[in-house]
């Protein structure tokens, strides 16, 4: 008797056979999109923001916009960087209705977004030093001008590419690299006082 062959494992579906397999009318399909990209929406908007709750309304917000505006991605771009500069606007808009201090409380979700705060590991050791290590980080972003800080963000946090984040921000590679150059310079500044122990 034959051994039995080895399963080969199974390959995750692109983004386009996605897409494809929802505009056939499988509902399911745009389930997985957003499951595959929700981590990283999430660690996107709380870098803009520096806000959970914020950034649990501004994924929120951006994927139902995604939904609802399916139609305008017109894959110029990949579906990721689409989706990021949607979630990109939506955290901008909360951030913009935070700072007049006008927020309107949001209406239930369509999705359980429960499991974001599960998509990024914790700290090595859950060490209190990482934790501070992470507040200082966030605080030397927060202080970056709004499109450094945009920028560094997808890069870094959203893992795009140059050219991904200026397709999604609607600038130039040179532009992202400026940005990106005055945004490590800035963040190098901020950070030169600080000695981890």
């Amino acid at each position: 008797m034959a051994p039995a062959a080895p399963h080969a494992p199974a390959i995750a579906p692109t983004d386009d056979a996605l897409l494809a397999r929802f505009a056939a009318g499988d509902r399911s399909a745009l389930d997985d999109l957003f499951r595959r990209y929700r981590g990283v929406a999430y660690r996107v908007a709380y870098r803009l923001l520096g806000c959970e709750a914020d950034a649990l309304d501004a994924v929120q917000d951006g994927f139902v916009n995604a939904l609802t505006h399916l139609d305008r991605f017109v894959g110029r771009s990949s579906f990721k960087t689409w989706l990021l500069r949607v979630v990109c606007n939506a955290a901008h808009d909360i951030g913009r209705q935070r700072k007049r201090n006008e927020r309107v409380p949001q209406a239930p979700a369509q999705f359980s977004f429960d499991e974001l705060r599960a998509a990024d590991p914790p700290p090595a050791d859950g060490g209190l030093v990482r934790a501070d290590l992470r507040r200082i980080l966030d605080a030397a972003l927060a202080r970056l001008p709004e499109v450094q800080r945009q920028t560094f963000v997808l890069h870094v946090e959203g893992e795009l590419t140059y050219r991904e984040v200026a397709d999604a921000l609607g600038i130039s590679i040179g532009t992202v690299m400026s940005r990106l150059f005055y945004a490590r310079q800035k963040l190098k500044e901020l950070l030169a006082g600080y000695q981890q122990p």
